[in-house]
Protein backbone atom coordinates (compact mmCIF):
# COMPACT_ATOMS: atom_id res chain seq x y z
CA UNK A 1 0.00 0.00 0.00
CA UNK A 2 1.29 3.48 -0.92
CA UNK A 3 0.62 4.91 2.56
CA UNK A 4 3.25 2.59 4.04
CA UNK A 5 6.09 4.01 1.93
CA UNK A 6 9.00 5.59 3.73
CA UNK A 7 8.48 9.27 4.52
CA UNK A 8 11.57 11.30 3.61
CA UNK A 9 10.47 14.88 4.28
CA UNK A 10 7.34 16.44 5.77
CA UNK A 11 6.10 20.00 6.05
CA UNK A 12 2.86 20.99 7.80
CA UNK A 13 0.93 24.23 7.27
CA UNK A 14 -1.83 25.08 9.74
CA UNK A 15 -4.62 27.26 8.35
CA UNK A 16 -7.51 27.57 10.82
CA UNK A 17 -9.56 24.37 10.78
CA UNK A 18 -7.49 23.10 7.87
CA UNK A 19 -4.01 21.64 7.89
CA UNK A 20 -2.01 20.99 4.74
CA UNK A 21 0.68 18.31 4.72
CA UNK A 22 3.41 18.18 2.07
CA UNK A 23 5.16 14.81 2.33
CA UNK A 24 7.94 13.31 0.22
CA UNK A 25 7.85 9.54 0.13
CA UNK A 26 10.06 6.88 -1.45
CA UNK A 27 8.90 4.06 -3.69
CA UNK A 28 10.32 0.54 -3.49
CA UNK A 29 12.47 1.43 -6.50
CA UNK A 30 13.97 4.32 -4.48
CA UNK A 31 12.16 6.97 -6.50
CA UNK A 32 10.36 9.91 -4.90
CA UNK A 33 6.89 11.39 -5.08
CA UNK A 34 4.99 14.07 -3.22
CA UNK A 35 1.68 13.75 -1.42
CA UNK A 36 -0.31 16.86 -0.61
CA UNK A 37 -3.00 16.27 2.00
CA UNK A 38 -5.70 18.65 3.14
CA UNK A 39 -7.09 17.69 6.55
CA UNK A 40 -10.20 19.48 7.85
CA UNK A 41 -11.36 19.21 11.44
CA UNK A 42 -15.08 18.81 12.09
CA UNK A 43 -16.93 18.77 15.41
CA UNK A 44 -18.26 15.27 15.95
CA UNK A 45 -20.48 15.04 19.04
CA UNK A 46 -18.14 15.43 22.00
CA UNK A 47 -14.94 15.26 19.95
CA UNK A 48 -13.53 15.89 16.51
CA UNK A 49 -13.29 14.00 13.27
CA UNK A 50 -11.04 14.73 10.32
CA UNK A 51 -11.88 14.74 6.63
CA UNK A 52 -8.82 14.20 4.42
CA UNK A 53 -8.21 14.74 0.74
CA UNK A 54 -4.94 13.59 -0.80
CA UNK A 55 -3.15 14.40 -4.04
CA UNK A 56 -0.22 12.37 -5.36
CA UNK A 57 2.31 14.29 -7.43
CA UNK A 58 5.04 12.49 -9.35
CA UNK A 59 8.43 13.94 -10.30
CA UNK A 60 7.62 14.23 -14.00
CA UNK A 61 4.78 16.62 -13.11
CA UNK A 62 6.55 18.79 -10.48
CA UNK A 63 7.50 21.66 -12.79
CA UNK A 64 4.16 21.72 -14.63
CA UNK A 65 2.29 21.68 -11.31
CA UNK A 66 4.36 24.51 -9.79
CA UNK A 67 4.05 26.61 -12.94
CA UNK A 68 0.26 26.16 -13.11
CA UNK A 69 -0.12 26.90 -9.40
CA UNK A 70 2.02 30.05 -9.63
CA UNK A 71 0.19 31.25 -12.77
CA UNK A 72 -3.17 30.72 -11.05
CA UNK A 73 -2.15 32.52 -7.84
CA UNK A 74 -0.67 35.40 -9.87
CA UNK A 75 -3.91 35.69 -11.87
CA UNK A 76 -5.99 35.91 -8.70
CA UNK A 77 -3.64 38.46 -7.10
CA UNK A 78 -3.08 40.63 -10.17
CA UNK A 79 -6.31 40.35 -12.16
CA UNK A 80 -9.09 39.41 -9.75
CA UNK A 81 -7.95 41.01 -6.48
CA UNK A 82 -5.45 43.74 -7.43
CA UNK A 83 -6.46 45.97 -4.51
CA UNK A 84 -5.89 43.34 -1.81
CA UNK A 85 -2.77 43.72 0.32
CA UNK A 86 -1.58 40.12 0.49
CA UNK A 87 1.20 41.02 2.91
CA UNK A 88 -1.45 40.94 5.66
CA UNK A 89 -1.51 37.15 5.22
CA UNK A 90 2.24 36.66 5.57
CA UNK A 91 3.30 34.72 8.68
CA UNK A 92 4.15 36.84 11.68
CA UNK A 93 7.68 36.65 13.10
CA UNK A 94 6.55 34.71 16.19
CA UNK A 95 4.95 32.11 13.88
CA UNK A 96 8.24 31.72 12.00
CA UNK A 97 10.44 31.57 15.12
CA UNK A 98 8.36 29.17 17.20
CA UNK A 99 7.39 26.62 14.60
CA UNK A 100 6.43 23.89 17.04
CA UNK A 101 3.64 22.91 14.64
CA UNK A 102 5.98 22.49 11.69
CA UNK A 103 7.42 19.03 11.13
CA UNK A 104 10.53 19.12 8.99
CA UNK A 105 12.48 16.01 8.04
CA UNK A 106 15.45 16.90 5.89
CA UNK A 107 16.82 14.70 3.14
CA UNK A 108 20.12 13.00 3.76
CA UNK A 109 23.30 14.50 2.40
CA UNK A 110 24.15 13.42 -1.11
CA UNK A 111 20.52 13.23 -2.15
CA UNK A 112 19.69 14.27 -5.72
CA UNK A 113 16.30 15.58 -4.61
CA UNK A 114 16.34 19.37 -4.38
CA UNK A 115 13.55 21.64 -3.10
CA UNK A 116 13.53 25.34 -3.90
Amino acid sequence: MVEDREQIYSNRVRAGKRTYFFDVRATRANDYYLTITESRRHTDGEGFSYEKHKLFLYKEDFDKFIEALQDTVDHVKEELLPDVDFTQYEPKEEELNGQADKTDFKLGEGSDLKWE
